[in-house]
């Protein structure tokens, strides 16, 4: 616990957000952390519950309550507030495999589960994780530390989502020799192309990428098992093979029109900006490395950086030349195996220096300490026409009122879209708890995040259009989109099922223009030409078919986890996932496991 009065003294603070009109002017992330002593008053609030729900990770009626991970909330609350940081990111690290991550994306079930909220705000837990994994960064403590013992046998991983990372992490820890292969041109999964900038920008990836690497883990880029790579090879070159390749399927609308040119999956239109921003972040850190090169050799001194040099970053930090563009650099750098530190640069206890892979970005190996927002920031808030799915000056329909499509609506507003509406099938939620969700179950109220934020400020109205969805879409002579026929529903009881199905209703129909649709209504399961390819069984939701509590596909030596074996989930619980399939595959190999 923190103080024990500390929730009656201290209100909850959160890290302010800039204001909507400033931060769709670019792609980065938007909230100023708090400074450390109100960070610290902040652990203060953890109450002495007796029961933590906050770490439970329980299923009710369906819905995640408290953390996935059993993330130890309260004890690293409890040192947040005394200042005891080294030891609070050794509590976190015990069981989340990348807070880096999650204190940035995961919607906190853990907040909605503390104690504290049950009669007033719950305890800023999420905010104090990201305060405990960038101090880490800052002073040194999340450095690469490679096994002192290797045990000779071979682990293939098939994707590079958090699922497949975390079985990564953890078998290598064990001492196992891990490869991970993955279909994208960069590592990472939905981390890296299904979550926007603005949430996660894509150096704290390649950040913790280039730990992984200077630790031990292979990551092959490019290679799309069951297609490019064949599985029969990897079965017989590897000990175990865990596929952690995702629910990749997404959830089409069978409308009349749907094959009119305008019309893309959420995550292909999200792909394609991240995909440019992180060509021309490239482009321009190479140009502004070759320039510091030449002007170096001018002198005739060392290049300041250098695609080859492991501390380029630091350097470039300590000595005020391209700030956190030389990071982000030595960071993708060190991904493709240039920039990772040599065994030589490691200290006997494996920690070793993180200069080149963290200096940069304002994480260590600078005299400076730690560096605002706008250093670290992705230097590209520009996107080149042609390059990718563009909003800009279009009538943009979002279909779907989750998580995805809100990162549609913020993306549409940062290309410049002429209007943006969001379609939600279910009828609008309450602003409060029911009295059927009650505390500590997942609130069913409504949210409004940070894309809906940004409508309402750009267009003066909430984007989202409840219990409606789209009748028909129109096109042009030319194919394209230029209107969609929308139809309101409502809820009607199926008697033989017993089931809520949302109707059309009759009589609703209103056509609105559409440049620009985007569908972000799910995903339905696992592609099958991977599951096919290694001959695994799909249960009826097309996810691979495992005993209950089991990872162990059908196929001897191949194991499944993530949203491949659950269905499509939160990232904490890919990462439970992948970290309880590591336990599995390592009893397997070893005939007993000490993972936690």
């Amino acid at each position: 616990m923190g103080k024990p009065t500390g929730f009656m003294e201290y209100d909850r603070a959160n890290a302010k957000a800039a204001s909507p009109k400033t931060r769709v002017k670019n792609f980065n992330e938007f909230h100023t952390p708090l400074i450390e002593a109100e960070q610290r008053r902040q652990g203060a609030r953890c109450m002495e519950c007796g029961v933590p729900f906050c770490q439970s990770g329980m299923m009710i009626k369906g819905m995640t309550s408290g953390c996935p991970l059993n993330n130890l909330i309260p004890e690293w609350n409890d040192l947040v507030y005394t200042g005891n940081w080294k030891q609070a990111y050794n509590r976190l690290k015990r069981t989340n495999s990348f807070p880096e991550f999650t204190s940035r994306v995961c919607p906190a079930p853990c907040e909605a589960a503390c104690t504290c909220g049950l009669n007033g705000d719950p305890v800023s837990i999420k905010e104090n994780e990201f305060a405990v994994i960038e101090k880490a960064y800052a002073d040194g403590l999340a450095g690469p530390k490679p096994p002192k013992i290797r045990t000779g046998k071979k682990v293939a991983v098939i994707g590079s989502g958090p699922a497949g990372l975390a079985a990564a992490d953890q078998l290598n820890k064990r001492g196992h020799s891990v490869t991970v292969y993955e279909r994208e041109d960069r590592v990472g999964g939905l981390l890296m192309y299904g979550i926007p900038n603005m949430k996660l920008e894509k150096q704290i990836i390649e950040r913790k990428i280039a730990v992984m690497e200077a630790e031990g883990v292979t990551f092959v880029t490019g290679a799309d098992v069951g297609k490019t790579r064949k599985a029969e090879k990897l079965l017989k070159e590897y000990d175990s093979v865990i596929l952690a390749c995702g629910a990749s399927n997404p959830r089409d609308i069978n409308a009349p029109g749907r094959d009119a040119d305008g019309i893309y999956f959420a995550v292909d239109f999200l792909k394609s900006t991240t995909k440019c921003l992180l060509a021309e972040r490239d482009a321009k850190l190479s140009a502004e490395a070759a320039e510091a090169a030449a002007q170096a050799a001018k002198e005739r001194k060392a290049a300041p950086v250098s695609a080859a040099g492991p501390f380029a970053g630091a350097y470039a930090v300590e000595h005020g030349t391209n700030e956190g563009y030389a990071g982000a650099y030595a960071a993708e750098t060190a991904r493709v195996g240039l920039a990772v530190p040599a065994a030589g640069n490691l200290s006997g206890d494996g920690t070793g220096s993180m200069a080149g892979v963290t200096g940069g970005i304002g994480i260590s190996g600078t005299p400076r300490g730690s560096l605002s927002a706008a250093d670290t920031a992705m230097p590209v808030t520009r996107l080149t026409d042609g390059k990718y799915i563009s909003a800009k000056g279009k009538h943009v329909i979002v279909i779907g009122g989750g998580d995805t499509g809100n990162d549609c609506v913020g993306t549409s507003i940062r290309h410049g879209c002429k209007s943006v509406i969001q379609l939600e099938m279910m009828p609008k939620p309450p602003e409060k708890r029911t009295e059927d969700n009650s505390w500590p179950e997942w609130p069913r109220i409504l949210k409004t995040d940070y894309g809906q934020e940004e409508a309402i400020a750009a267009f003066g109205g909430d984007p989202r259009i409840y219990q409606t969805t789209v009748k028909e879409f129109k096109k042009n002579k030319e194919g394209r989109l230029c209107a969609a026929v929308l139809v309101s529903l409502t809820p009607q009881k199926d008697e033989k099922t017993g089931r809520t199905m949302m109707v059309p209703v009759e009589g609703s129909e209103r056509e609105v223009p559409a440049d620009l649709v985007l569908i972000a209504a799910g995903f339905l399961g696992s592609q099958k030409y991977v599951s096919d390819a290694f001959g695994v069984k799909l249960n009826a939701r097309t996810n691979v078919d495992t005993a209950p509590g089991s990872y162990q596909t059908n196929v001897e030596k191949v194991f499944a986890a993530g949203d491949m074996h659950r269905g499509q989930s939160l990232v904490v619980w890919a990462i439970r996932e992948g970290r309880e399939v590591a336990k599995e595959v390592d009893a397997a190999l070893m005939g007993y496991t000490n993972l936690m």
